[in-house]
């Protein structure tokens, strides 16, 4: 291994510009490799297949059940300041005080509809209030006529009245999952379990479902983008740039905040683990009792979902539309702004098909799709403009893996505005992300000037997450306006094998492969990753004029494998080597970090076919 590649694993220029004049192709894949490769000779026809799933429509009984026969009626708005993004606010609308509330309406037609066998239930043009989650069941349409617009109440109380489960102070949760953990919370604001034969649709993006997550509170300066708890703006990356303006929050009252409600100590509520297990889970300080990691550790101590009761007085943001354990599922024809947490995340859901859909919202964690352990999928034509990853693929996290891998996915035709991630597989993903196909795709990135898009295409596990990803295959990806050309880090862990920024994989590379994503952030971390037979063809990434020259990224390729020394469970573990990457016919552009345009580390059988960075061919196998 070369020095410079010893010290922080990039590719230096000098075996950077020796591979530019290599002719022949070197190193071999793995076993696991070839026996993925064997298994999808062409792997086009199988993505051909999942789509051939989806020329017959659903189907729903034709008949109409109109809100307002149930009692529904439209409400009048009003202008008010709010956020529009972390860092921007502007003149929003909002139901004035006092509206008719329309969720009773729209929840009688639903049961209606689906006790006369199914049909549509539509919510037609106007400004419609509702204090309350919408609930599909099976062999029901909610249709959005177009110029439909629901805000949904922002009112965190409303989503704790309505739930199956009865927990007292808590209220009454729904039965979710928060980052790729289960728990019973605020419902979503558009939720279904375990239904069949559903769908949500919309006439074209006039049809909106508003969280009005950047609203303050009534008699209350937060909103639901205050419970994240982000204090400023901040070098890693990890949301829009900002001048100084950003949403703010009451200490104490977030997610990242100690929580008084949590136990002081883990045995409370796991009282079958012994001491030296439940330290390994809380760690050495006691951020464990923040909301969101109280929430993983009862996943790693592997408490039951019935005891895991979060609700009001808890930050979990709700998201925007989650569905579990559904079959035969269509989302059309609609937009969803300013929502509290991710746009929509179906679990557990089977022949699924996304068309057509605007994801657009520009807060914290405002992911636009993230389908988890789902199966059969088909996303096109969709549009997405986010404040997180435009597309998660995701599969649980720790030990919550029950619904099994991510798999059969075909992602086509869509458009990616601003986002962590345009294409992102992870990091949730502990129980595998399998036969993924993604094509003909633009990453238009049209804010380039002030929030642009970080990354193109990402895969992010660590050491916590594990996983594995095999038999990805992506073609046909244009990026006309380059991706974000500064890098971000994450930070390392003390004694880590990868000193702190060194690798930029929160921000600056068009493909990246991040096996030690953010690893301070996870206190066990005993599931070392795979990746293996990954694909990408025909990515052309054209440079944008920034002040400091013409540039496309940061970093053109960006491969962090696992790294060996943020393993800190029992027992020596066998970490493998990212293996069996083919990169070909591509243009990446021109990357600022000329020096070493690529950074490596623990990968093995890279190989670059007819791949342009900064002009000239890369015809070539690495490993580091």
């Amino acid at each position: 291994m070369h020095k410079d590649e010893q010290q922080g694993g990039g590719l230096g220029r000098r075996r950077f510009l020796q591979a530019l004049s290599a002719a022949g192709l070197t190193g071999a894949a793995g076993p696991a490799a070839l026996a993925a490769g064997a298994k999808a000779a062409d792997p086009w026809k199988e993505a051909q297949a999942i789509i051939d799933r989806f020329k017959q429509p659903l189907k729903f009984r034709d008949e109409d059940f109109v809100v307002t026969a149930f009692g529904a009626a439209t409400c009048e708005v009003k202008p008010v300041t709010a956020w529009t993004s972390f860092t921007e606010s502007d003149t929003l609308q909002t139901p004035v005080a006092g509206s008719p509330d329309c969720y009773p309406a729209i929840a009688k037609a639903i049961e209606a509809c689906h006790k006369a066998g199914g049909g549509r239930v539509v919510i037609p043009a106007g400004n419609w209030l509702c204090a309350g989650p919408i609930v599909l069941l099976s062999n029901v349409n909610v249709h959005l006529k177009a110029g439909a617009h629901v805000y949904f109440s922002n009112n965190p109380a409303d989503y704790a009245k309505y739930g199956t489960y009865d927990c007292g102070k808590n209220g009454k949760l729904s039965i979710t999952r928060w980052e790729g953990n289960d728990l019973l919370n605020y419902s979503s604001m558009v939720y279904a379990h375990g239904q069949d034969n559903i769908a949500l649709t919309g006439e074209d993006w006039t049809s909106i479902l508003d969280g009005q997550a950047g609203v303050a509170f009534d008699g209350d300066p937060d909103c639901w983008w205050s419970w994240k708890g982000r204090e400023k703006p901040n070098w890693a990356g990890d949301i829009a740039a900002g001048a100084g303006n950003y949403v703010k929050h009451t200490k104490g009252k977030t997610e990242v905040h100690v929580n008084p409600a949590n136990p002081v100590s883990l045995r409370e509520v796991a009282p079958h683990l012994s001491e030296a297990e439940a330290a390994f889970i809380q760690g050495p300080n006691d951020k464990w009792r923040t909301d969101s990691y109280y929430l993983r550790s009862l996943a790693e101590a592997r408490v039951p979902v019935e005891k895991r009761i979060f609700g009001i007085g808890h930050y979990l943001r709700p998201h925007m539309v989650q569905f579990i354990s559904c079959t035969n599922v269509l989302f059309e024809g609609y937009q969803t702004t300013n929502t509290p947490f991710w746009q929509h995340n179906p679990v557990n859901c089977h022949n699924m098909h996304v068309k057509k859909v605007y994801a657009n919202s520009m807060g914290p964690n405002s992911d636009g799709f993230d389908p988890e352990s789902c199966t059969k999928v088909l996303i096109e034509d969709c549009h997405f403009n986010t404040g997180d990853d435009c597309i998660a693929i995701d599969s649980g996290k720790g030990p919550d893996i029950q619904f099994g891998p991510a798999k059969d996915i075909v992602i086509q035709n869509c458009k990616m505005q601003s986002g962590h991630g345009a294409l992102t597989l992870g990091s949730i993903m502990s129980g595998g992300i399998e036969n993924i196909y993604a094509q003909n795709l633009v990453f238009e990135n049209s804010n380039w000037k002030t929030d642009p898009l970080n990354i193109a295409i990402r895969l992010k596990t660590n050491m916590s997450r594990g996983g594995y990803l095999r038999n990805m295959h992506v073609r046909n990806v244009h990026i006309p306006n380059g991706i974000r050309t500064t890098p971000a880090f994450y930070s390392t862990l003390p004694g880590s094998l990868i000193p702190t920024k060194s690798v930029a994989t929160s921000a600056g590379g068009i493909i990246t492969i991040d096996c030690g994503y953010d690893p301070i952030n996870d206190n066990v971390r005993i599931r070392p990753p795979s990746v293996s037979h990954v694909r990408i063809s025909n990515v052309t990434c054209a440079n944008v004029e920034t002040k400091a020259g013409s540039y496309s990224c940061y970093q053109a390729i960006v491969i962090l494998g696992p790294v060996a020394s943020d393993y800190n469970g029992p027992g020596k573990p066998k970490v493998l080597p990212v293996s069996d990457i083919e990169i070909s016919d591509c243009d990446l552009g021109t990357p600022v970090n000329a020096d070493k345009p690529m950074y490596l580390y623990n990968v093995k059988g890279l190989k670059l076919k007819n791949v342009k960075i900064g002009g000239k061919a890369v015809n070539q196998s690495f490993a580091a």
